[in-house]
């Protein structure tokens, strides 16, 4: 299984400028503090954004890879489910970059990150 399916992301709103995932926070996902390793925080906001694209372009129609991501760190993530918001700032013929936030199961912001991905 590739990890992106080991995550386990579901898409659970689309909205006209993105998506809204959620994660399941299982005990692997987990850094020695008992908190969610930021690895997977990364990776979340790196699937929320390729989930906008392919939601926004029709999935399979265009294959991407990312170029570029960064995330500001704001507070650990603990609990059950971890959730991801996705807007697209711009939808391009060669790049697109969105704009993630993070949030624990009590809606407190944990992250915040931009992620550029180019169409191949």
């Amino acid at each position: 299984m590739s990890f992106e399916h080991a995550l386990n992301l579901r898409v659970i709103e689309k909205h006209s400028d993105g998506v809204t995932v959620e994660f399941d926070l299982l005990p692997g996902w987990l850094n020695s503090h008992g908190v969610m390793h930021g690895g997977i925080t990364a990776s979340i906001a790196d699937e929320a954004a390729w989930h906008a694209i392919e939601t926004h372009f029709g999935y399979g129609s265009r294959k991407s890879t990312t170029t570029e991501l960064k995330v500001n760190y704001l507070r650990p993530i603990a609990g059950n489910t971890v959730s991801a918001r996705a807007r697209l700032v711009r939808a391009g013929k060669t790049l697109c970059v969105a704009q993630i936030e993070i949030s624990d199961d009590q809606k407190n912001l944990a992250a915040i990150a931009i992620v550029t991905y180019m169409l191949l």
